[in-house]
């Protein structure tokens, strides 16, 4: 089984995209991803440590209604 390794901000939009998410739009304070009528926020670091990103992940999964596993996450 793969372990969760940190991602890159950019990659990370990439496969939010893949998973459905519109944007990024540019927000007052963070830009943000649209699914359907929820909005998630982006932070603007370079790179997102493995705690952020399972916790983004975690957000993105209350947000689409599935749980995302790593091997998944990687394929994106």
């Amino acid at each position: 089984m793969s372990r969760w390794t940190p991602c890159k901000r950019r990659d990370f939009i990439r496969r939010l995209g893949k998973l459905g998410f519109d944007g990024p739009y540019s927000g007052t304070r963070h830009q943000f991803m649209i699914y359907e009528q929820h909005r998630l926020a982006i932070p603007s670091n370079a790179e997102y440590s493995v705690p952020q990103l399972r916790m983004m992940i975690r957000e993105v999964e209350e947000i689409i209604g599935r749980e995302i596993t790593v091997d998944e996450w990687n394929k994106l």
